[in-house]
């Protein structure tokens, strides 16, 4: 028998009590009127935690054995996971052990904190994820206690789909099309196997950040592939490898996978903000993704699940910065500035002359007597300006560097 299947979801779904919301099915305005098609928002952020993730862990947990309750439960994360296992191990009462990494922000350790109350203990070990991991699965194993996988694993799976159950039920006709952001592929797995069970047409597309393709290479290869190295600012669904089951289900349940740059993800991220839906980049990933598929969801019945809202206010200037230089709107030099009075003053009357803000400056080296290499970074009011910039600092012969978004010294400097 399937490990996986529509029958499980639904007792799944059954299970749920007051701690599992059934979240909204909303039309977006905005988003239909800019993709001229019908666009739906699954409100996942609307969660008690904030996520889908609450989901999972609580189908896990609750079917556990009295024996294997009365032990406990370990689990690794240092977001949503741990905040879903915690508020299940509190309304369960259920002693669990969440092992998060040391850098993990104080917010979320103090959130998950509340959300367990003393049904929890909170582990501070381990720079990475890996790293935290191991200890957590070695502490389970140690002390004969049930690890609580964050995706890979029936029961989370089942969990996990009941989203796409609550999204079939509300929708008034079958969805067209249907964007779930992937990390390790729990989400899409479940999602994937209720829908194609209900309405086989649908295609399923899956989203991860450029930064993080796991799934996405995994599927160009016939096997579960573990990267050497991510970009794990879209950390919702910034993982290494995929598990072994959600790639199986997902081979068969996903149309296609989309990828999506973290600059377009921060760029969807605030016009939500605007728009007053607070998401976190992984939750604004499958609506960053209409953009590639906009012509063919013309006139369509698109469904987006908005997986989570559980964005730290403190990451906003970043999301801000990669947004602006994703659009093409921020760019950064080395400008070598000759030492002599009014060099900087001709610079700004002479080149930055179409209201061009200089929103960074700062000498790096100062015992040159010919020339002062300056930081500087430069906001244009259109992306097209860059051009007239560049052919302007060349006319007038100043020496530049200009430094790649993409590159090394731009994560060292910026």
């Amino acid at each position: 028998m399937e490990r996986v299947n529509a029958q499980k979801i639904v007792a799944a779904a059954k299970g749920f009590d007051e701690i599992v919301r059934h979240t909204p099915l909303e039309q977006n305005r905005e988003l239909s009127e800019e993709y001229e098609c019908e666009v739906y928002l699954k409100r996942e952020d609307l969660q008690i935690v904030r996520s889908y993730k609450i989901r999972g862990a609580f189908n896990f947990i609750s079917g556990l054995s009295a024996e294997e309750k009365a032990k406990g439960v370990v689990c690794a994360s240092a977001g949503n996971h741990a905040q879903g296992v915690a508020l299940t191990c509190d309304h369960l009462k259920v002693q669990g052990t969440i092992y998060m990494p040391r850098t993990t922000p104080r917010q979320k350790i103090e959130k998950t904190e509340k959300l367990g109350n003393a049904a929890i203990e909170i582990v501070l070990t381990g720079d990475t994820f890996d790293d935290t991991c191991k200890e957590a699965v070695h502490h389970a194993r140690k002390n004969d206690k049930v690890f609580v996988h964050p995706f890979d694993d029936d029961k989370i799976i089942c969990g996990q789909g009941t989203v796409g159950l609550e999204i079939m039920h509300d929708i008034k006709k079958m969805p067209d099309y249907l964007f779930v952001p992937i990390g390790g592929g729990g989400l899409v797995a479940g999602v994937g196997t209720l829908v194609k069970s209900q309405n086989p047409s649908t295609r399923i597309i899956g989203v991860e950040s450029t930064g993080a393709p796991a799934m996405h290479e995994s599927f160009k290869q016939g096997k579960v592939v573990t990267l050497d190295k991510i970009d794990k600012f879209v950390d919702g669904i910034a993982v290494k490898q995929p598990g072994a089951l959600t790639f199986e289900i997902a081979k068969k349940v996903v149309d296609e996978i989309v990828l999506v740059p973290e600059g377009e993800i921060c760029d969807r991220l605030l016009k939500l903000y605007e728009d007053g839906i607070i998401a976190e980049p992984a939750g604004a990933a499958s609506i960053a993704a209409l953009e590639q598929c906009k012509d063919r969801i013309k006139d369509k019945r698109v469904v987006c699940i908005l997986s989570g809202g559980n964005n730290d206010i403190d990451r906003m200037p970043e999301i801000k910065e990669r947004a602006l230089v994703y659009k093409g709107l921020k760019h950064y030099f080395i400008i070598r500035f000759a030492q002599r009075a009014g060099a900087l003053k001709s610079f700004v009357d002479k080149v930055l002359i179409n209201n061009e803000d200089i929103v960074l400056f700062e000498y790096m080296k100062k015992t040159q007597r010919e020339f002062g290499p300056a930081l500087v970074g430069i906001q244009l009011k259109n992306k097209e300006d860059l051009a007239g910039l560049l052919e302007r600092m060349d006319a007038r012969k100043i020496s530049f560097t200009k430094i790649d978004a993409e590159g090394d010294l731009y994560d060292l400097l910026i």
